[in-house]
């Protein structure tokens, strides 16, 4: 049996050393050089021809959008200075929350989770009463539904996590009363106006 597998080795490591000495014969025809040419690019040996190329960044090309009337390009610039003035805290909480899950994986004493969540909840409360309670009715709308798009989770299902279900009950109540609804969930088809002025916006770049 040790002979069979040594004889097995002996055949797969002699095929590979003749595959590697497989050289190609064929010459190889490099570009000619101008004076300027002194930029090194990579380049792919097509039967016996170098041919240079260099890696492209990807272009999205967006088309100029139609607006039947002055009202719905007016709605539509008013909603995306909305979506432009709530997007950086939906990323900021994205990457908050994010943050404290991969902290919250590393222990399993309860008292140090707490406080981390309590370090989270600082760090919101803090963005909150110094930028975002200058927010308006819609804009918090928007930004209810950006964290559902960037978390996966809406506001009310975090806070019910972190905080539980009495505390979330609690400021969904004081939500609801000025306006917003903390279980608002994010659809690209629904929400497609939004989408587009994300994907076109930048932020991911």
């Amino acid at each position: 049996m040790n002979f069979y597998r040594l004889f097995i080795l002996s055949i797969v490591i002699i095929s590979g050393a003749s595959a590697k000495a497989q050289v190609s014969t064929v010459p190889v025809k490099m570009p000619v050089l101008g004076k300027n040419d002194t930029i090194r690019v990579a380049s792919t040996n097509d039967n016996g021809e170098m041919i240079p190329w260099i890696p492209l960044n990807e272009v999205e090309i967006f088309a100029m959008r139609l607006f039947k009337s002055p009202a719905d390009r007016a709605a539509f610039n008013r909603l995306r200075y909305n979506v432009m003035k709530v997007m950086p805290y939906a990323l900021f909480a994205k990457r908050r929350y994010e943050q404290l899950e991969r902290d919250l994986a590393l222990t399993t004493e309860k008292k140090e989770q707490k406080k981390l969540v309590k370090q989270c909840d600082k760090e919101i409360k803090e963005m909150f009463n110094r930028e975002i309670k200058e927010l308006t009715i819609t804009q918090g709308q928007i930004l209810t539904k950006l964290i559902d798009r960037e978390l996966g989770r809406t506001t009310y299902d975090i806070i019910k996590e972190t905080k539980g279900g009495v505390t979330a009950f609690l400021y969904q109540s004081v939500a609801r009363v000025v306006g917003h609804n903390l279980k608002s969930t994010y659809s690209p088809q629904e929400d497609r106006d939004i989408e587009s002025i994300i994907v076109s916006s930048g932020f991911y770049q």
